[in-house]
């Protein structure tokens, strides 16, 4: 069992001793993560899970994630005075999608795990109604201006700033309770997924937000539903590297992976200007498609099979020039001319999964539904305005996810469960401890340790790299056109904390890495 809080990783390895499986492990952990360090994660957020199904030997793919209203319009957005949708503040109830966690947990429950809801989530309520001590990273986001200033943005935002509105948030050690959370998850306990997404929780829900001139409705709620999906991959060195498909961002990790393929990665060293030189611009380059391509596909056409070929990736590997990077990357054609909480966990019998639950940016929206202690998501942000677009906004779709879970497979043996968080950096960890892992066979906790970039792919494409880099390779990709930012102390939470569990193929020995990535936090988005 790895994730970023001791508290929930103790409630997954509890539900193994009591006879659980990897799966009822995960929820459990997800659930105590929603209480222990709320601001990444939760019940009015969304799901994605990567399973290793022991008996089929194949890996699946669980879409917990919500749609958007059925009224969802850009044309309400902009008679409001906005030209996209906020992530937080005054218009950001237009941001706030289904909340797919909790039937996504029950779903995963149902189809493999052996446990109810009401016995996974009992640590979390535990926690939420009997208190827990903050631990000193959480309490640092917990407690910054910017959630303050979210949070008291509604009155009922205060509950989950726990004695905290006149002191400015929890502090390290302190211990705390959020008792409207915890009853919310003893109904959620009691009645399953229904008794979130029907009844008195939907009432409240969907009241609050039409009170604040969103579009979800108690409908919307009732007619969510999860999916199972046909996990995607692509085979790197001889590994095959799985993913869950569009609407999340994990194709961009496998698309930046055929790129990396073509060069000869393990021979220019880990932390060499060659190596991370030829990994950001394969980065660059699929995000560059991912931003162009990715959308709800039962909505919209998004060309996975053709993004994913070979062919494709030497085509668009010929614009990556060795000597300098390319000031202006644009989407190819493959038809040929934001906070979040990752946790992974094994099981003795081989059933592994690849889970992550998230709010998106820090406590999502800042909206709390009054009563309940649950923060409302901000996914919907992620939606594009452009009627071309396949990401355009519109009712009953998915938007643009960023949470992605990632897997790996050795001659059809499954391999790494693993991931890493914050927001656009998902894919750009996978591709790093990928390559970490198999072009210069470090283990698990070596790749999780070793130092990261992160392509700022929202702006101006700056690249950021971690303190431990050396200032001559720092020098260098300087010299080949990127623009570099060292970054230290708690801003490395940008580089996203990561767990791996690897499994040996051949004798089954499990090995588990995790860190909070150095001074900074196991959050994302």
């Amino acid at each position: 069992m790895a994730t970023s809080q001791p508290l929930a990783a103790q409630a997954g390895l509890q539900m193994l001793r009591d006879g659980g499986n990897a799966i009822d492990a995960a929820v459990a952990t997800a659930a105590v993560l929603n209480v222990v360090e709320p601001m990444s994660t939760g019940i009015g957020g969304d799901m994605f899970a990567l399973i290793w199904d022991k008996n089929e030997r194949k890996v699946v793919s669980l879409n917990g994630s919500g749609r958007q209203a059925a009224a969802a319009n850009v044309a309400d957005v902009r008679k409001a005075g906005y030209e996209s949708i906020q992530n937080n503040g005054e218009g950001s109830h237009f941001a706030v999608s289904v909340p797919g966690t909790v039937h996504g947990w029950e779903t995963a429950l149902n189809q493999y795990g052996r446990m109810t809801l009401r016995e996974v989530l009992k640590p979390a309520i535990d926690y939420a109604l009997n208190g827990f001590p903050v631990s000193e990273v959480i309490a640092h986001f917990w407690s910054s201006e910017d959630t303050i200033t979210k949070l008291n943005h509604r009155p009922s935002g205060r509950e989950l700033l726990p004695g905290a509105a006149a002191n400015g948030g929890p502090k390290y050690g302190e211990i705390v309770k959020l008792p409207e959370l915890g009853r919310t998850l003893q109904m959620i306990a009691e009645g399953g997924s229904e008794a979130f997404y029907k009844g008195e929780i939907a009432k409240k829900t969907a009241d609050f937000i039409q009170k604040e001139g969103g579009w979800l409705t108690e409908a919307d709620l009732a007619n969510h539903h999860s999916d199972w999906d046909e996990a995607i991959s692509t085979n790197y060195r001889g590994v095959d590297i799985w993913e869950c498909p569009p609407n999340g961002q994990g194709i961009a990790a496998l698309i930046a992976l055929n790129l990396a393929e073509g060069f000869d990665i393990g021979s220019m060293g880990a932390q060499s200007a060659d190596r991370y030189h030829y990994l950001i611009e394969s980065m660059r380059h699929g995000y560059a498609d991912a931003f162009q391509y990715v959308a709800d596909p039962r909505v919209a056409e998004v060309p996975i099979d053709p993004l994913l070929s070979k062919d494709y990736a030497n085509r668009r590997r010929a614009g990556i020039s060795g000597v300098q990077a390319d000031p202006n990357v644009s989407y190819g054609d493959p038809m040929g001319s934001a906070d979040t909480v990752y946790l992974t966990a094994v099981d003795g019998e081989g059933t592994a999964v690849s889970f992550i639950n998230s709010l998106f940016n820090g406590f999502g929206t800042g909206l709390v539904v009054p009563g309940t202690g649950m923060a409302l998501q901000n996914r919907g942000s992620l939606f594009s305005f452009d009627p071309n677009h396949p990401n355009y906004l519109e009712g009953n779709k998915r938007p643009f996810q960023t949470i992605i879970p990632a897997m790996a497979t050795k001659d059809d043996e499954m391999w790494l469960s693993f991931g890493v968080m914050g927001g656009f950096m998902q894919p750009q960890g996978h591709l790093q401890v990928a390559s970490n892992m198999i072009d210069f066979g470090m283990d698990s906790q070596e790749a999780l340790d070793a130092p990261r970039f992160k392509v700022e792919v929202e702006g101006n494409q700056d690249v950021m790299v971690e303190e431990d880099l050396s200032p001559d390779v720092v020098k260098e990709l300087e010299k080949r056109g990127h623009t570099v930012n060292v970054v230290s102390g708690y801003d490395r939470a940008n580089f996203g904390g990561g767990q791996v569990i690897s499994r040996d193929p051949e004798t089954g020995v499990l090995t588990a890495g995790s860190e909070p990535r150095k001074d900074g936090a196991a959050v994302g988005y």
